[in-house]
């Protein structure tokens, strides 16, 4: 069985529309089902007790990237109103965004605000996303983008949220548009107490790119999804002793996965790294590096759930996702959480 074949039916009040907070829940008190790799069995539980279920010594992966508002509004100059989401940032100044607009070209300038325009450097029919360079660059372009901007929002969403619901307590450097949303169910006393423990924490940073294209005919191949990772060498360094003194690398959301496994070396050694990767993994593929994860609940037929059947095999995971309806537990990026170890 494969990702594809993981297909089940998830009724429509499962889609959590709105974040824990605004449900009368602390963002660390989501329910958890926690899947044992070896057997496949599962548990229930609350995702602030997950020290019960590390140890001291065992390394926690997050992804410090901070999620950007990656929706604009702009007018080209004829008048013409055009939204532009953002997609991968490629360098300082240029990215690669959807234009809903069948009228633009190459060529064409879009007018965000009066500091903010963007030049169109291609538009390619078999390709979604348009090269845009904008006359700004680094900060001062993230601080025009975090003014004007509106966060991705999902059709089940129906309540405009503030950005603040779409970050991780944690994050750092901004450059993802949408949010790496296996790190939200953490607070920051969770996270004190697994230090407390002897839990180390770790960060990398992978910038996620758009993975909602608005329309059908438009399909990106998880081969074909670059995004940007960087792993520092104290994370490198402190996974290793991890690995040495036989502890668990626990990984913290799909993007952990992609960026840990895409810098490890032949040997299996995980080295500090600055890259590129389209990583897919599947359940044929030998995991290196994280032994655990830590993720929410995809929809049906994703292809995250190719990834997760690299932890535990696609017919446990159908018959544990099968569970968690039955349980009432909420999906996708304000939903409940899911520990595989």
């Amino acid at each position: 069985m494969s990702a594809e074949a993981i297909s089940f039916f998830l009724p429509e009040e499962l889609n959590a529309s709105m974040p824990p907070e605004r449900r009368g829940l602390r963002r660390d008190y989501v329910k958890m089902m926690v899947i044992d790799r070896v057997n496949g069995h599962t548990s229930h539980t609350q995702f602030y007790q997950l020290d019960h279920f590390l140890k001291a010594g065992d390394v926690l992966v997050l992804n410090a990237s901070r999620t950007i508002p990656a929706v604009l509004q702009g007018q080209l100059e004829d008048g013409t109103v055009v939204e532009v989401r953002l997609a991968h940032r490629k360098s300082e100044r240029i990215w690669e965004a959807l234009i809903l607009s069948n009228t633009v070209k190459a060529g064409d300038k879009i007018m965000f605000s009066p500091l903010l325009t963007a030049s169109i450097l291609t538009t390619e029919t078999a390709n979604p996303f348009a090269v845009l360079e904008f006359n700004l660059c680094c900060s001062a372009l993230y601080d025009q983008i975090y003014q004007i901007g509106q966060p991705v929002r999902y059709e089940y969403i129906d309540t405009p949220w503030d950005l603040d619901y779409y970050q991780t307590v944690f994050a750092t450097s901004p450059g993802s548009v949408e949010m790496p949303s296996a790190g939200r169910a953490f607070s920051w006393e969770l996270l004190f107490r697994l230090q407390k423990k002897g839990v180390k924490i770790a960060y990398i940073q992978l910038h996620t790119g758009l993975s909602y294209l608005m329309d059908d005919k438009w399909h990106v191949e998880p081969r074909e999804n670059l995004e940007e990772y960087m792993i520092p060498e104290e994370t490198a360094q402190a996974v290793q002793k991890a690995k040495e003194n036989g502890n668990k690398v626990i990984a913290v959301g799909t993007t952990v996965v992609r960026a840990l496994e895409s810098g490890a070396d032949r040997e299996g050694r995980l080295k500090a790294a600055n890259g590129w990767t389209n990583l897919y993994i599947t359940a044929e593929t030998k995991l290196q590096i994280a032994d655990g994860l830590i993720t929410g609940l995809h929809e049906p037929e994703a292809s995250h759930l190719d990834l997760l059947s690299a932890f535990v095999s696609p017919e446990r995971l159908k018959v544990s996702y099968e569970e968690a309806i039955s349980k009432k537990y909420f999906w996708h990026e304000f939903g409940d959480m899911n520990l595989i170890l």
